[in-house]
């Protein structure tokens, strides 16, 4: 079976052709710059590949409620030139296949359910950090929408007393992504993550900042695991930190099996990457036998 998928991203597409097994058979990445300039390239992609249906993990918000005049759209992002365009009407006019459609961290999510280190659990959150923060969400096997899509980056946290930084998200100076997503380590340092590296002081009060967010994910969702990816997660002295942390301000008020060995509970991702890909071979696959 041949799938397409799309990683649509703030800065870059990734294109793909896989197939029902998460095998990647080919792959390009276009930059984002307006859908005027860059719907077309990926038109041009998947055209004539035979595809039976196509994925897409999407940056949000979306609107991803099939009720909805506007389901399959791009919503209120901050990226100007493409509030209000319909992703899953345009590609599925010009490819003629099903379309699957969700967030690109619920495309995550799905891939290390699917494929990686959640295979065989039944709920599981996936956070990226980095350029923001964004939580995918599986519960009970099925991808959590509810109103919208889970927001999670935008939960408010405790703002450390020795932290004169204000926060970068201009809807709420001390969510997590305003505190912990990577611009917010730059704009408190004055350096970018990699370049922090032999900071101590710098990942103590990032591995708190996302501690924080974990333990009211935990106690809200109750998932079997956590996954952590993104650029900020490339700094390997920092899940330690963030475990050791996370136990502190959990401090034993839920005793299950899975929060005995956190070393099993909090990890980082575990398909090299491509986790948002293969999750949208995924949503794509969904699609085509939800259809059929």
């Amino acid at each position: 079976m041949k799938l397409g998928a799309l990683e649509a991203g703030g800065t870059k597409m990734v294109c793909a052709i896989g197939n029902e097994n998460g095998e990647i058979m080919e792959q390009v990445s276009i930059p984002t710059e307006t859908p005027e300039i860059t719907v077309p390239k990926l038109l041009s992609f998947f055209k004539g590949k035979e595809i039976e249906a196509l994925g897409i993990g999407c940056f949000g918000p979306i609107d991803v409620n099939r009720d909805s005049e506007t389901y399959g759209y791009i919503t209120t992002t901050p990226k100007l030139a493409w509030q209000n365009f319909d992703m899953v009407g345009t590609f599925r006019k010009e490819l003629g296949v099903p379309v699957g459609f969700d967030t690109d961290v619920n495309g995550s999510a799905l891939g290390e359910y699917t494929w990686g280190i959640a295979k065989g659990l039944h709920s599981c959150i996936y956070i990226t950090i980095g350029t923001g923060v964004g939580v995918g969400v599986i519960v009970d096997g099925k991808l959590l929408h509810g109103m919208l899509h889970p927001e999670g980056g935008h939960i408010l946290l405790s703002k450390l007393p020795n932290d004169t930084y204000e926060g970068f998200c201009p809807f709420h100076k001390n969510c997590m992504e305003g505190l912990a997503a990577g611009p917010a380590i730059e704009g408190r340092w004055g350096k970018k993550a990699i370049d922090l590296a032999d900071r101590p002081e710098v990942w103590e009060m990032e591995a708190e900042y996302i501690a924080q967010a974990l333990v009211d994910y935990t106690v809200l969702v109750s998932p079997q695991r956590i996954i952590l990816g993104g650029g900020v997660m490339h700094q390997t002295q920092l899940l330690k930190l963030v475990r050791e942390k996370f136990k502190t301000l959990l401090n034993g008020y839920i005793k299950t099996k899975e929060l005995e060995d956190l070393d099993s509970y909090i990890v980082v991702q575990s398909l090299d990457d491509k986790q948002g890909i293969m999750g949208a071979l995924k949503l794509g696959l969904l699609e085509l036998e939800r259809q059929s």
